[in-house]
């Protein structure tokens, strides 16, 4: 079966589409293409995340967005050939969980516009079920990495970085997996500041200094060091955050390199002094800054990204949502109980035919 998976994240970068051929247990890649959101895109995420807004505005994105997917996927398709299935996450507006969550997207309008049957609304069934509803990719990263012998760490720097602990011949319960606190967000507000999409290469980061005592305050915060599972977005890391971090009066590169080590660190607390395999996906593989701090701050582990292992590190999330979708359309359960604190494993999704 041939599936498009369709990923905008918490970067809000864009629109990623995979299109993924399964196998059995078998994936294959078959394309990957991202779409950038534009200005006036990211703008109205934005204003609709970030603060109490008008449902008029929530409803008329959720319509939009989609139509964008669409685009996104036809777009896809055209380059590398029909599917049978989309897989679509959505683009999170809101998120609590264990309590509610929201993606945008209007499924309908994905299927009308493109004649496929959709896969979408992943998180909230998880939640019904008692779980966060969030992270799902890991059931994905048990599929892709699990190793006979070798503890492996699946690490996705996105918006959020999240891990997925998979232990040496692990089984599905055995997985161990959640949110680390932020990725790209706080680094990606603080470079727009600058006039830039995001630091690129971690070159802002590099030219700045860490200021120790806010990277303390920072680091005191309870979430890093409450137990699994737990999860994080925008709601803790977005424009308040950037704010508090404003308001320190430091400059605009000293506060990305803070940034930076903040993400590190945090992941790093979150992956401990376990001997593993990290491998790292997302857009902060990119960020040698992030990369080399993890590097100092984990020297037990061996760091590879996930395009070492065949899967395209940006197109990871796009792959998995792909799976997820395969998993729904077979009415398979595909959470992780212990990732996500549900009560139960559940099919996730609802399909628009």
């Amino acid at each position: 079966m041939k599936i498009a998976g369709v990923m905008s994240g918490t970067s809000l970068d864009g629109i990623d589409v995979a299109i993924v051929e399964v196998l059995g247990r078998r994936i294959r890649t078959i394309g990957f293409l991202s779409t950038p959101y534009t200005e006036a895109t990211r703008t109205a995420i934005l204003a609709v995340s970030d603060a109490v807004t008008h449902t008029s505005a929530i409803s008329r994105l959720n319509f939009q967005l989609a139509e964008l997917y669409a685009r996104a996927v036809l777009r896809a398709v055209r380059r590398f050939g029909p599917v049978d299935l989309i897989g679509c996450h959505g683009q999170t507006v809101y998120h609590e969980g264990r309590s509610n969550t929201l993606q945008l997207g209007e499924p309908a309008i994905l299927a009308e516009r493109t004649g496929l049957p959709v896969v979408a609304n992943f998180r909230a069934r998880d939640i019904a079920a008692g779980g966060q509803g969030a992270p799902l990719v890991p059931y994905v990263d048990y599929l892709l990495f699990r190793h006979p012998t070798r503890t492996r760490v699946a690490l996705n720097i996105g918006g959020i970085a999240n891990i997925t602990v998979i232990p040496p011949a692990a089984a599905p319960e055995d997985v161990v997996a959640f949110d680390t606190g932020p990725g790209n967000m706080v680094i990606d507000a603080l470079a727009r500041e600058m006039g830039q999409p995001y630091d690129r290469g971690g070159k802002i980061a590099a030219s700045g200094k860490v200021d120790t005592a806010l990277l303390d305050e920072l680091l005191a915060d309870a979430y890093y060091r409450r137990r699994p599972p737990k999860s994080a977005g925008r709601e803790q890391y977005g424009a308040v955050f950037v704010a508090r971090l404003k308001a320190t009066g430091l400059p605009l590169p000293d506060l990305i390199s803070t940034a930076t080590v903040l993400t590190a660190a945090t992941i790093a607390m979150a992956v401990g002094s376990r001997t593993a395999d990290l491998i790292i996906s997302g857009g902060g593989v990119h960020n040698s800054q992030i990369v080399a701090h993890l590097a100092g701050f984990l020297p037990a582990a061996s760091i590879s990204t996930s395009t070492d292992h065949g899967i395209d590190a940006d197109a990871k999330e796009a792959i998995s949502f792909a799976v997820l979708a395969h998993e729904t359309w077979r009415r398979k359960p595909s959470n992780l109980p212990l990732a996500t604190g549900a009560r139960r494993a559940v099919v996730l999704g609802s399909i628009t035919p």
